[in-house]
């Protein structure tokens, strides 16, 4: 096997990457059970994917039977397009097949596509005895035993406990006694940034789920979470990339799909830019009078666009964070109005600068290098402010909107700033150099 020359999982997992679909399957094969096991289970749901597709019949049987059902339901959507989804729940024993179909008809973003169905669960009238007795029954068939939950009858949850709680206790005690009802919960059909958002808060290692009426379907746990929060943070960085995401891995995506996922961002901002094209043919008359102004106009607009940029990723940030709601737009907008005015103070000191030591050092602005300079300090400082107020706000209106606040791309900031940029500064440039250069 290319690559590899050993058995050990560590150093299989290491060189995964650059093997062949062949040489993962052989270097899997190679390892013992348990190491093939904790091996396979840590990969991600596209590489165990690709590992079945490359084995006979057989061998998937037992590796998709590993899988807890909500992993196994995700492998098997996974394989959409590739291979048919009948021939892998067929699989899965009776029990696992109607687990798996049953999270199937869920979103995938939501906490029923999220939960798994096994779990630690009691009655509320068995004693603690009666219950340790029965959970360790249940042991090797559900996902975690850090709670038991206590259920009626009808599969209705009436509450929790720890395994602290269930050992400290009398033997003899009641379980309905010992639960604790104050517990936290959420809906099959709960979007999963929610629940990520109810993880942060709690810091709990699962949290179940129930349906109607009450009835327990399933817990998350945090190492649902975890891969939730991976997906949501590629899907925003994406989005602010200002490109769809991408559903596999960026090698393994295909020519095609990469084209087609960036090629709609990249038509919408060169239409975007058209406009600013529109402007500066406006203002063609200043730059045939007064060359000079051509030669800030990139200094100019990209300061207005990177303020944007800064704006609108603090407040994607802390929206997705919890920090900011719809109402606090108005105290974003007066954090934002001293904050761009500094900036844009700072970058015009700059500016100024630059435009009086080339005119000391080599007398690059003629006469009126003083008027020049002025309108590059002003300019900079308008444009900075815009752009600041209007990556801050953006992502405000979308939401309000009922979309992704994260689709306040860059590039998409940046072009809305540009057209507004090149008005500011030509205006400036006709006030300041009226009567000189104008």
């Amino acid at each position: 096997m290319r690559g590899t020359g050993t058995n050990d999982a560590g150093e299989l997992a290491q060189q995964w990457l650059d093997l062949t679909d062949e040489e993962r399957v052989a270097g899997l094969r190679s390892l013992g059970r348990e190491d093939a096991d904790e091996l396979f289970l840590r990969l991600s749901t596209f590489h165990q994917l690709e590992l079945l597709l490359h084995m006979p019949p057989a061998e998937r049987r037992t590796w998709l039977r590993l899988l807890a059902p909500d992993d196994a339901a995700d492998l098997i959507q996974a394989a959409e397009g590739r291979e048919p989804r009948e021939q892998l729940l067929d699989l899965l024993d009776e029990a696992g097949r109607r687990e798996v179909s049953a999270l199937m008809a869920y979103k995938q973003d939501r906490a029923g596509g999220l939960m798994n169905p096994r779990f630690a669960r009691v009655r509320p009238e068995m004693t603690a005895d009666e219950a340790i007795a029965y959970l360790r029954l249940q042991a090797s068939g559900v996902e975690t035993i850090y709670y038991v939950y206590v259920l009626d009858q009808e599969q209705r949850l009436l509450g929790v406990l720890s395994f602290r709680d269930l050992f400290n206790c009398p033997k003899e005690q009641p379980i309905q006694t010992i639960m604790r009802g104050g517990y936290l919960s959420v809906t099959d059909d709960t979007d999963q940034e929610a629940v990520a958002a109810m993880f942060a808060d709690s810091n709990l290692l699962a949290i179940p789920v129930t349906g109607a009426e009450g009835r327990m379907k399933g817990i998350i746990t945090v190492d649902d979470i975890v891969d939730v929060v991976a997906e949501e943070a590629s899907e925003d960085i994406h989005k602010f990339g200002g490109t769809q995401t991408l559903e596999l891995p960026y090698m393994e995506a295909g020519l095609w799909s990469m084209i087609r996922k960036r090629a709609g961002w990249l038509a919408i901002l060169f239409l975007g830019e058209m406009l600013t094209a529109t402007a500066m043919a406006r203002y063609e008359g200043y730059i045939a009078r007064a060359v000079v102004l051509a030669v800030f106009v990139p200094l100019i607009i990209s300061s207005g666009g990177n303020a944007g940029s800064q704006a609108a990723t603090l407040v994607i940030r802390a929206m997705a964070l919890g920090e900011l709601r719809l109402r606090d737009w108005w105290r974003v907008l007066w954090r934002e109005i001293p904050a761009g005015l500094a900036l844009g103070s700072v970058l015009a000191v700059l500016g100024v600068t630059r435009v009086l030591v080339w005119q000391a050092v080599a007398g690059t602005y003629g006469q009126h290098a003083v008027e020049i300079a002025a309108t590059i300090g002003v300019s900079l400082i308008g444009v900075v402010l815009w752009g600041s107020l209007v990556g801050s706000l953006l992502p405000f209106v979308l939401r309000g909107a009922g979309l992704d606040p994260a689709s306040a791309s860059a590039p998409f900031v940046a072009t809305m700033v540009d057209v507004c940029g090149l008005i500011i500064y030509f205006g400036v440039a006709g006030i300041v150099l009226r009567g000189t250069l104008l």
